[in-house]
């Protein structure tokens, strides 16, 4: 099966992205107070729904494991003892953990304070509500209640019948169009969709590259494909974008339409490579998805492990 050459991609400007960030907008959708977005979308019925995913009662973790060094250009997590084994009269072991997790290998959920755009956040709220106390407005926090939800897993290498997506190929509309009528699953209101370009196997590969300037990922014309099935959030095995985006003056057009303007909350680093190969013997690429944020009062995301179960 074919995939899409990068360098058809539509040519967009910066112009083209404000008029996006205008079309796409959840703004007041929810009321000017609202600062969960699309969480709104995973109702009660929702929940239901998807509780009733889990037939096979099998969990697969979907998080990378902590990566302790410095890999990707981003800050390694930081794992040290302060009680072992070995200290004098010690009764019990104690540690501490550091993680700057915004970056290209830990995984973690972007809240929707995580990015500004001309002086805004998401529903308007200035960037201005976040100071070096922390975000006052839009911060995880408000996903203390954690997400659940149906989990849609887009398996783009195996689709294409390659190990993983190379360079910096672009994923279009109509490649998503092509996995729905392959798959026979429709993305509905209120799902978490996970977008997998084979990132880790690439890297177990080729080794580390520059993520910025040759990272498969959405092409930013798909961002309204997403809009309209209102998605809840979106996730993948890198950054979600593709690397360079494209478009001139905008480094990460997907990660500003999605939390800006749309309201949703974006997975990073992701590890799909034991759900996908799950999901492709039992021809399932649905289940349900289970994410617990740490519950930190004005942080801007969170390290998480998201868990789908069968």
């Amino acid at each position: 099966m074919s995939f899409t050459s990068s360098s058809s991609r539509p040519t967009l400007t910066n112009h083209d992205i404000a008029r996006m960030v205008q079309s796409l907008s959840n703004w007041g959708r929810w009321g000017k107070d609202d600062q969960l977005g699309t969480l709104n979308l995973i109702t009660p019925q929702k929940r239901k729904e998807a509780a009733a995913l889990a037939q096979e009662g099998l969990s697969i973790s979907i998080s990378r494991p902590t990566i302790c060094t410095e890999i990707f250009n981003s800050p390694p997590f930081e794992h040290r003892m302060v009680e072992t084994g070995h200290t004098p009269g010690a009764v019990s072991s104690a540690d501490i953990y550091s993680v700057q997790y915004h970056g290209y290998t830990q995984t973690h959920l972007d809240a929707l304070c995580h990015v500004f755009y001309q002086g805004q956040m998401y529903n308007g709220f200035s960037q201005r509500w976040v100071t070096d106390k922390g975000a006052a407005k839009l911060s995880v926090i408000n996903i203390k209640n954690g997400i659940f939800t149906r989990g849609v897993l887009i398996d783009f290498p195996r689709h294409w019948g390659i190990p993983y997506l190379k360079g910096n190929q672009a994923v279009f509309p109509r490649d998503l169009d092509a996995w729905e009528s392959e798959t026979g699953v429709k993305i509905e209101s209120g799902d978490a969709v996970f977008i997998r370009t084979g990132r880790w196997a690439r890297y177990a590969v080729e080794g580390e590259w520059n993520v910025e300037t040759g990272s498969a990922g959405l092409d930013v014309s798909c961002m309204p494909w997403f809009r309209e099935r209102d998605v809840a959030i979106l996730a993948s095995d890198l950054a979600l974008d593709v690397m360079p985006s494209g478009v001139e003056g905008v480094k990460m057009p997907v990660h500003l339409l999605a939390i800006v303007a749309m309201g949703v909350p974006i997975i990073d680093n992701c590890d799909l490579q034991a759900a996908a190969e799950f999901a492709a013997k039992r021809k399932r690429w649905t289940f349900l998805l289970t994410v617990e944020p740490l519950a930190v009062e004005a942080g801007t995301g969170s390290p998480v492990n998201p868990v789908a179960i069968f």
